[in-house]
């Protein structure tokens, strides 16, 4: 029997966006930093992930596109925060049995 046919075309795409910017282990790595920080600075991040800058700043843009992730800017530096409601949705999605 279908449990739950609710999942739309266009609610599935944008799923399907969200996981494809977790295919990266990088952005795995940053994701879950983020999750167990309140909000980290991209000059907190770099050192724990093995990238140089830019390409740090690639990952998080792509994070940040995908909806997974928010970001503001004070002075020079840009503080990156998870969007827990998307985390949710992820898990939702995954949760089996319910």
């Amino acid at each position: 029997a279908i449990v739950d046919p609710a999942l739309g075309d266009k609610d599935a795409e944008a799923l399907a966006d969200r996981f494809k910017a977790l295919a990266d282990p990088h952005r795995v790595r940053i994701l879950n930093l983020l999750a167990r920080n309140e909000e980290l600075c991209v000059c907190e991040l770099n050192p724990s992930i093995d990238v140089s800058q830019p390409t740090l700043s690639h990952h998080l843009m792509v994070l940040r596109k995908a909806g997974l992730v928010d970001c503001e800017v004070r002075g020079r530096w840009a503080y990156y925060r998870v969007l827990p409601e998307r985390l949710e949705e992820l898990a939702g999605v995954l949760e089996v049995g319910k």
